[in-house]
């Protein structure tokens, strides 16, 4: 009876080991051959928006990288809803990752509380693309020379002077409630469907001031139709060194209004997964290529971890829930 035991304890541990070996070469080779298909990428920006083009660069290098296709699948519309229920329902394997911009992450669980939806808790961050700081941009015949300008005139005139941004909840309509908040103001908010369209009105004098990015207003400040008051950041842009800072030019000293962009994989993506594909964006965004494309949007280049982007990105979010809450917005 002895034996009999002793060989059925040494059959147990011939096969669990067997099973142990076989879960470490699978997880083993899963970690090495990722990936052995195409990737998908799937965004909320339209095609040939800033995004989207960087997006595509990255894309590109991963391309050269992985030797498989890397594939991006815009699914704008429904305030980025859209391409994050396309992503959710994927199988966390690293083969599909989503693109979102820090406002889709940190904002939308306060603009639509309905939706019962925080990015964070369905997703892993996975590595950081780019920031841009925000403009202030005016009519170039804007009788405002300096952010000291434009808050006097808002102090003298409550609820008079106008401002524009690309939707209500947008980066634009939240930095410029900062703005009000800590330079005791209150100004008219008027929202665009088209950002397009928000700055040829500002060029026009059909809104007095809003915020830009480099990207959305440049062919604009190029011809002449607009002017930068300041940059709503820590220092100045090394693209543009004469627009002065909020705080330099009489403004708010901690006012900072930018956005990131990042990408996602579905929650339970395998670590060494992750790890790979940061190390591997990261290898992207150091190509010329990019590097001149973010020149151009005078983008940031950001070497966040992905514990990174969740710490920094909840900062956001605090931001943004008490903006929301004071504000009295909500979309859904």
């Amino acid at each position: 009876m002895r034996h009999f035991f002793l060989a059925t304890a040494r059959s147990a541990l011939v096969v669990l080991l067997a099973t142990l070996s076989g879960i470490t070469n699978a997880q083993a080779q899963t970690d090495t051959a990722f990936p052995d298909r195409p990737v998908t990428i799937i965004t909320p920006f339209s095609a040939g928006s800033g995004p989207d083009a960087v997006l595509r660069m990255v894309a590109e290098s991963l391309t050269k990288q992985w030797g498989q296709t890397v594939i991006i699948d815009n699914r704008p519309g429904g305030a980025g809803f859209i391409a994050i229920e396309q992503a959710r329902r994927a199988k966390p394997d690293g083969y599909t990752l989503l693109q979102l911009d820090s406002e889709q992450i940190s904002a939308l669980p306060y603009l639509y509380p309905s939706r019962k939806i925080s990015p964070l808790e369905i997703f892993e961050p996975v590595a950081a693309l780019f920031r841009t700081p925000f403009f202030i941009a005016v009519p170039s015949n804007s009788p405002w020379k300096n952010m000291g300008d434009l808050i006097k005139a808002a102090q003298t005139n409550p609820d008079s002077v106008s401002y524009g941004s690309w939707g209500v909840g947008s980066p634009g309509h939240l930095g410029a409630l900062q703005l009000e908040k800590m330079s005791h103001t209150k100004m008219l908010h008027i929202p665009y469907k088209e950002t397009a369209q928000l700055y040829v009105n500002l060029g026009g004098n059909e809104i007095q001031w809003a915020f830009a990015s480099v990207g959305s207003s440049e062919s604009l400040y190029r011809k002449g139709s607009l002017k930068y008051l300041a940059i709503a950041a820590k220092s100045r842009h090394p693209g543009m060194p004469d627009v002065p800072t909020v705080a330099e030019a009489g403004g708010p000293q901690q006012l900072t209004v930018d956005s990131f962009a990042v990408l996602l994989a579905p929650k339970g993506t395998n670590t060494k997964i992750i790890e790979k594909i940061h190390a591997d964006v990261w290898k992207a965004v150091q190509t010329e290529k990019v590097k001149n494309n973010y020149a151009a949007f005078a983008f940031e280049h950001l070497d966040w971890s992905p514990q990174e982007i969740t710490r920094i990105s909840k900062l956001k979010g605090e931001t943004y829930e008490k903006l929301v809450r004071e504000g009295n917005i909500r979309l859904d």
